[in-house]
């Protein structure tokens, strides 16, 4: 696996001349839907391959990497199209992959919504240790409302994909709610009611395991937590549901601020099974313009997180978005999200360069819209992405956690599985 920079003059053909690989291998790899119209500074994921194979009647994706000595992971990096593993047919090519380095086995989770777009989630489904439906809203006196995810359970489970259920003190209509979660962590009985329906649902819905994401807690709920986390992992550990609970990225013990002092690292990392480590949003919607999740930040909360929990519970934090801020910046006003595809999309629409920062380790852009006004953008891109990937390896974490897989972005799924073994659990 190699990334290549656009750069001026450059085409999709002088590319692959370069790299002595057919044009439309990264068309096909990279899904590249303006190939002839490439932005500078834009990233492509160029796939080497030792050779191609034509199946024959009654091959299947296990026999064929069996054959070539490869495992059936990397047939399917190589071969993007193939969307249903156990759907090939005599006489289709397939690429074969060359030998690389390989960082190893990970296990990775995403986080999407009901309403995801079913063609994107079976697409996303194959390179996922856990699909984390996102969510149950907690009402204060315990019940939950509940969500159609009936659907997404029935296709993470036939993708070998190991559903989460997951509840969040978000209240209904609304955003994440510290009084909402106070009548939780306060109130046995609405306790009592909560894991009850959480047992229930997990079971009754073939969930595998439970996510708990309740943020912007008071501080003085931290302990009020601790012990709730106590009780549901307590409870729930008897009938093999795993625990994980997401973290906000915090620098050190006492970090202050209302999304940071409830959330006790230490705790967390001896009763969940993983902890998911919110390291994004440094770039948000109401933020200066900035990278969502710069390099150097992210090692920052590693640096603790490594401190005060087991290396392997740790699933690290990646955005998969991007946002488009006006200038000049105006406290209070809100960036426009984008996809990282469509973050490229936009520098070709716009005829801009893609830029990239060295210490952020993020991509972006700037341009001027229609009424004259200036606009930056940051997102991220195969560079990015091996960025943090190679991060990962630095600090021996035990997984990645996509925010959210929802927009489809082929080059981290051809960047991810280059680098790692996608773990699977069922």
């Amino acid at each position: 696996m190699k990334i290549h920079v656009v750069s001026s003059g450059q085409s999709i053909y002088s590319i692959a001349r370069k790299y002595g690989v057919s044009p439309q291998k990264i068309i096909a790899d990279n899904e590249l839907t303006n190939p002839n119209q490439l932005v500078v500074g834009q990233t492509l994921v160029i796939l080497e391959s030792s050779g191609t194979h034509t199946v024959t009647a009654g091959e299947s994706l296990y026999l064929i990497a069996q054959k070539h000595g490869v495992t059936v992971n990397a047939l399917l990096a190589a071969n993007p199209r193939i969307t249903d593993p156990s759907r090939i047919y005599a006489g289709q090519t397939i690429t074969i992959p060359a030998a690389a380095a390989s960082y190893g086995t990970i296990e990775v989770n995403g986080y999407a919504f009901p309403n995801i777009n079913r063609d994107i989630l079976r697409k996303s489904l194959r390179h996922l240790t856990y699909l984390s439906i996102f969510s149950y809203q907690v009402n204060a006196d315990g019940t939950l409302n509940t969500i159609p995810d009936e659907p997404l359970i029935q296709a993470a489970r036939e993708a070998r994909t190991a559903p989460l259920m997951v509840i969040t003190n978000i209240q209904q209509g609304g955003s994440f709610n510290s009084t909402l979660a106070r009548s939780i962590l306060t109130n046995q009985t609405a306790q009592n009611t909560l894991i009850s329906q959480v047992i229930r649902t997990l079971r009754e819905k073939n969930y595998y395991g439970l996510d708990i994401d309740f943020e912007y807690i008071y501080p003085s709920d931290r302990e009020n937590y601790n012990n709730f986390l106590r009780r549901i992992v307590n409870t729930l550990r008897p009938s093999g549901y795993p625990v994980t609970t997401a973290l906000a990225p915090k620098l050190t013990a006492d970090q202050k601020g209302l999304l940071y002092e409830a959330h006790d690292y230490p705790v967390h990392g001896a009763l969940a099974n993983h902890v998911i480590l919110m390291t994004y949003e440094w770039g948000y919607t109401y933020s200066p313009p900035k990278a969502v999740a710069p390099v150097n930040e992210v090692r920052k909360v590693l640096t603790y997180a490594v401190s005060a929990i087991p290396r392997q519970k740790i699933f690290m934090g990646i955005p998969n978005y991007g946002y488009d801020w006006t200038l000049p910046y105006v406290s209070g006003t809100a960036a426009r999200t984008v996809s990282n595809s469509g973050a490229v999309d936009l520098a070709r629409t716009e005829k801009t360069v893609i830029h990239y920062d060295s210490t952020a380790q993020s991509p972006y852009f700037t341009y001027y819209d229609d009424a004259g006004k200036k606009h930056e953008v940051w997102f991220e891109d195969a560079r990015s992405i091996y960025a943090k990937l190679t991060l990962a390896k630095e600090f021996r974490v035990g997984g990645i956690s996509y925010w959210t897989i929802g927009r489809y972005f082929p080059q981290n799924w051809l960047v991810l599985r280059s680098l790692y073994n996608v773990k699977k659990l069922l």
